[in-house]
Formats: C-alpha cells, sequence, structure tokens
C-alpha cells in the first residue's frame, strides 16, 4: 500500500459534511439520542427496580456510562457505513470531489473525521443527559470526549473497512448483525463480564467497546486506576495500526 496522499483540502471537505450535517442536525440527533434514553427507562429504571448492585453500584448507575460509549459506537458506525456508502455509490459525491484537487485519500481521511465527530457529538450528548439525572459521579467525567474522539477514529475506521469490502448496501446489515450487535451486548454494556466463560472474558479485549467501556465507565465514576491508561493505549495502536486499510480499500472502489 503506498503512502496516504492527504492534503489540508481533508478541512474543505469536512467543513461540507459538517455544513449539511447543520442542516438536518435535529433529525439526526434524534435517533441516537432518544434510543439511549429509552434503555435508560426500560433498563436502567425499570429493569434495575429488580436487579441486585452490579460492582457495588445501583444498576442504573452501572448502565449509563456503558450507554455513553456505545452511543458514540453506533453513531459513528451507522455514518462510517450508511453513510459514506450513499455518498459514495448513490450520490456520487466522491466522483466529484475526486474531479476537483481533492484527493481520494483526503476525502476518506474526512469521513473517518466526520464519522469520528459524530462519536464526540452524540456520546457528550448521552454524558450531558446522565449528568442531568445525577449519574455522575467525578470531575475525570471531563475527560470522556477526549476518550470518545480516539474510540470514534477506531470505529471509525472499522467501519470504512467494511463500507470499502462489500459490493452493496444490504451487506451492512451482516456489519450491524454479526459484529456490532455482538460487540453490545458482550462488552460490558448490560452486565460484568466476570460472569461469562474464561473464553469469553478473554475474547473481550478483543472488542474495542470493551475497552472504551471500561474508560468511560471509570472516568464518569471515579473509579481511575492504571488499567485505563491501557485501554485508551490499547485503542489508540488499533486505530494506528488499521488506519492504511480503509483508504486502500475504499480508493479501490472508487478509482477503479
Amino acid at each position: 500500500m503506498r503512502a496516504p496522499d492527504v492534503s489540508p483540502l481533508v478541512w474543505q471537505v469536512l467543513r461540507r459534511h459538517l455544513i449539511v450535517f447543520s442542516r438536518n442536525w435535529k433529525t439526526n440527533l434524534s435517533f441516537n439520542f432518544f434510543e439511549p434514553l429509552l434503555y435508560i427507562a426500560a433498563l436502567g429504571l425499570g429493569l434495575g427496580a429488580y436487579v441486585q448492585p452490579m460492582e457495588g453500584l445501583p444498576y442504573l448507575n452501572y448502565l449509563a456510562p456503558g450507554l455513553v460509549a456505545s452511543s458514540a459506537m453506533f453513531a459513528t458506525s451507522y455514518e462510517c457505513t450508511y453513510g459514506t456508502f450513499v455518498r459514495m455509490e448513490y450520490q456520487k459525491t466522491f466522483h466529484a470531489m475526486v474531479a476537483t484537487p481533492v484527493s481520494m485519500d483526503d476525502i476518506i481521511v474526512a469521513e473517518i473525521l466526520f464519522g469520528t465527530f459524530k462519536s464526540i457529538l452524540y456520546g457528550s450528548v448521552i454524558l450531558a443527559v446522565i449528568l442531568a439525572l445525577g449519574l455522575v459521579a467525578s470531575p475525570w467525567a471531563l475527560l470522556v470526549p477526549p476518550v470518545l474522539a480516539v474510540a470514534g477514529f477506531l470505529f471509525a475506521v472499522l467501519s470504512m473497512i467494511w463500507t470499502g469490502l462489500v459490493p452493496n448496501i444490504e451487506n451492512f446489515n451482516y456489519f450491524f448483525s454479526l459484529i456490532m450487535t455482538p460487540l453490545f451486548l458482550f462488552s460490558g454494556v448490560f452486565f460484568p463480564l466476570s460472569g461469562l466463560p474464561q473464553i469469553m472474558q478473554k475474547l473481550a479485549w478483543a472488542s474495542p467497546l470493551y475497552h472504551v467501556v471500561n474508560l468511560v465507565r471509570g472516568l464518569v465514576l471515579g473509579q481511575v486506576h492504571p488499567g485505563l491508561i491501557w485501554d485508551f493505549i490499547w485503542l489508540a495502536a488499533l486505530a494506528i495500526a488499521l488506519f492504511p486499510l480503509p483508504l486502500y480499500l475504499v480508493r479501490r472502489l472508487v478509482i477503479k
């Protein structure tokens, strides 16, 4: 794979995405805003009344930080799969841009950065909600948005890799059913993994969301310890290692 051809024009492409987003942000925000609220109401308040404390915490307090992490993951993943594919294949936005001085790598990096922006935005909105509900126990929570930035970058890269592999939009169903949903269910969002078989606990280390949940929960609850540094390093290292892949795969699709 050749070196990325990225120029300052990447910021112009990102600016274009932000302008489009600003025109329909209410519609975009509503889905990712209300779904976590439904989980908080149904599971945290409803089911939580029948659930014993988890790791010494009321279930709602345990659940809320995990929903911040998962909301950020899904916001980025939807944007860099369906959103990117529509711009690339149906709207032909990529083809129009590449006819200008903007390079294909500029476009791909801007897509990743836009997905990262979505992660920070939607995760921070849910963080503000749980703050209003009195579920944030520590000023360490101020470090959650930087964590969401690194996590969002990683999930954007992973989503763009899938986008560069699939031949049609229907294949994204496999991505969300076979990859995103298992991550959502078995990364510590809803329950501690200590109750699962050892093999499942070990496999959890391969889940990016597991490390994001650890970080967000630790910061929100004030349970800060050296292990969180390794979670952050794991996320950053994987994002850097995988970053060249979407550049190669998506470039190959557009420039044939």
